[in-house]
């Protein structure tokens, strides 16, 4: 009955899409099987859970791990700079930056030479968290790495860099 009731609804697609004049199902499948904004954006999505899973135990996301990553330099950057580097715009980085800073894992301050514009930095708390972090990153990464067929991980990383 299963495969009755699935050839009953598969006639019933094709007879629509040709009625409304739409893309064919074959069409859908193409796309499904070869769109790269499509691969790319699942295994995003993939990473994202596995890392969030991972530094969980810390309070942390995948997401604030590398915000604060971002923020572990010899200088305190500025907004524009944090926001390039993370690939969102700068209202997105300040809603990112307020639940870091209200536990006191990142500070945001006027910049001396302007103050209009601001500065990011970790505070004390903020690098104990990022050093706690790594080890988890570390294992987790490895593991990652581990699943891809293809060892020329340096390939795959300039190749998304070039998507980016």
């Amino acid at each position: 009955m299963a495969n009755c009731l699935t050839i009953y609804v598969d006639i019933n697609i094709n007879e629509y899409m040709s009625r409304a004049g739409s893309v064919s199902f074959e069409t859908t499948l193409h796309v499904r099987d070869c769109c790269l904004c499509l691969h790319v954006q699942r295994a995003a999505r993939a990473l994202a859970r596995r890392f969030d899973e991972a530094l969980r135990p810390l309070g942390l996301t995948n997401g604030q791990f590398s915000l604060m990553m971002s923020l572990n330099r010899p200088e305190p950057p500025g907004m524009a700079s944090v926001a390039s580097l993370l690939a969102m715009d700068r209202t997105t980085l300040t809603a990112a930056l307020k639940p870091l800073e209200r536990r006191g894992l990142v500070k945001v301050a006027a910049d001396r030479l302007d103050r209009r514009s601001r500065r990011l930095s970790l505070t004390a708390q903020g690098n104990a968290l990022l050093a706690s972090a790594m080890p988890v990153w570390e294992d987790t990464h490895r593991d990652v790495e581990s699943l891809l067929e293809d060892r020329d991980l340096a390939r795959l990383r300039s190749s998304l860099l070039a998507l980016s």
